[in-house]
């Protein structure tokens, strides 16, 4: 895609937790997203892109892989990639590409850090806003809901560092890759002033959500409003985390227009591949609820903004087929000239890039939660989050405390959806169908429905043929079955 004979920059702007309908240039009647959208007007958007897993480690590891996260077991928070598992950081790497990492991990074990990236920047946590909005004793303790900030914290100094980085960089220097996984707009829904009272809760699209209390959902739905007394909130407090949240994302835009600014201010625009995009989404409220969960996968938890702004690329194209998150993988390594070594199932998006419309047929998928002989992979255990998981004034002790206690909400489950269609099975509790040409909010679970019998069987024998060509992935390279030369030489 490059206008030149130099391999583009790359820079993977990643959000954590944002869901796509929340954004100006996705619909959103409200949202102010004027960088988000200033990067949109210049590149390409894709409508219909959604995540292979909705909590942070295991869709990282597939959108740094191109693998579902079944493929190698990547399905939890504590199994990111090992040294023996490709990434595109490494390939980049491997390919001259300095590679400067500014931001959380959820994404490679420690000793996978030495072969994929150049320098990690400074990363510390820099704390958030009060909590004591809420005594301990009231529902909204476990809302999420914190008052604001005090002021730019963690992601704002990532950020910093990220413009500095773009200013340092020198005309002989090698293609760099940013990988700048910021934090904001995850829960708590908290950030600074002015973005924390941008919105009106009052405001009455604020009040249009999923309803919750839905017949025929899965058990995690309730389970998740009993452990977290969400049930008993009034309608003020979900109109607030819904108004912060959408502060938050304005926030997130306001931090991108910082490294749009530098990189138009450096002239390194004009050779930097710039994609925008999360990990997952965030009920905000829909259907009574918050957070995300690992068997959640509900729209406004798998579908996240994807913005691709490479040198070439068509400029405002909307790409309204179906997409997958982990397609970012072909997708770098095809604008950085670079084979991938490795089985994945992923698609370059080159072609939507350069204008094309997209495979509008395509079928793509998610999947999630645990067994019950997975123990291991349950939240709330030894090993896990002590400080914010299992200390009972941590905001994440009701979901730990919900997995141990209640399994059952936690069970595994796949997506398939179409443009038209989404299945998901559940073989331990419920599942569903939902056709989203009528019912795109999936309020009426058609599985079962003996109207609806074929589409459902038809939806299900491609999951299924799915599960055969993606079970496992062989290695590129042979072992041989000779015995080791030391033991014939005795």
């Amino acid at each position: 895609m490059s206008t030149t004979n130099r391999r583009p920059n790359v820079i993977y702007f990643n959000p954590d937790q944002m869901r796509a309908d929340m954004l100006g240039c996705y619909g959103h009647p409200l949202a102010k997203t004027p960088n988000i959208d200033r990067l949109a007007a210049g590149g390409v958007r894709f409508d219909q892109c959604h995540v292979q897993h909705t909590v942070c480690t295991p869709s990282r590891c597939s959108f740094m892989t191109g693998w579902y996260p079944h493929v190698r077991g990547h399905r939890t928070l504590w199994h990111t990639l090992a040294p023996d598992e490709p990434n595109t950081l490494r390939y980049l790497k491997q390919a001259g590409y300095d590679v400067h990492w500014i931001g959380k991990n959820d994404l490679l074990a420690p000793e996978s850090f030495a072969d994929s990236v150049t320098k990690v920047h400074d990363w510390q946590w820099m704390g958030g806003g009060s909590r004591d909005i809420f005594r301990p004793d009231e529902p909204g303790y476990w809302s999420f809901l914190y008052g604001p900030s005090p002021d730019h914290l963690t992601d704002w100094h990532l950020v910093e560092q990220a413009v500095d980085f773009l200013r340092s960089r020198k005309p002989d220097d090698p293609p760099f890759m940013l990988f700048l996984p910021i934090v904001q707009p995850h829960c708590p829904f908290s950030c600074p002033q002015p973005w924390y009272d941008m919105y009106d809760p009052d405001d009455p699209a604020l009040t249009n959500r999923r309803p919750a209390e839905l017949p025929d959902k899965p058990a995690f739905h309730a389970l998740i409003r009993q452990y977290r007394r969400l049930g008993e909130l009034d309608e003020a407090i979900f109109r607030k985390l819904r108004a912060v949240y959408l502060g938050q994302i304005s926030y997130v835009d306001a931090m991108l227009g910082r490294v749009l600014d530098a990189l138009e201010e450096t002239g390194l625009d004009d050779d930097t591949a710039t994609f925008f995009f999360s990990d997952h989404g965030e009920w905000a409220g829909d259907y009574g609820l918050v957070e995300k969960w690992q068997g959640g996968l509900d729209d406004c938890l798998t579908r996240v903004p994807m913005i691709v702004r490479a040198p070439g690329c068509s400029e405002g194209h909307v790409v309204t087929s179906p997409t997958e998150c982990f397609d970012i993988v072909p997708t770098t390594l095809q604008l950085a000239g670079v084979e991938a070594k490795h089985t994945h199932f992923a698609l370059s998006m080159a072609d939507q890039l350069a204008g094309a419309p997209g495979d509008a047929d395509r079928t793509i998928y998610a999947e999630g939660g645990y067994d019950p002989h997975e123990p291991h992979c349950f939240e709330g255990t030894p090993g896990g989050f002590q400080d914010i998981g299992n200390t009972t004034d941590g905001i994440y002790y009701p979901k730990g405390l919900q997995q141990q206690q209640r399994p059952e909400g936690s069970v595994r489950c796949t997506m398939l959806r179409t443009a038209t269609h989404k299945l998901i099975r559940r073989p331990l509790d419920v599942s569903e169908l939902y056709d989203l040409r009528t019912d795109p909010d999936e309020l009426h679970n058609l599985y079962g429905k003996p109207e609806h019998a074929p589409i459902q069987r038809q939806l299900e024998q491609r999951m299924l043929d799915w599960y055969i060509h993606t079970s496992d992935v062989v290695p590129h390279t042979r072992l041989t079955r000779n015995f080791p030369p030391e033991v014939l030489a005795k």
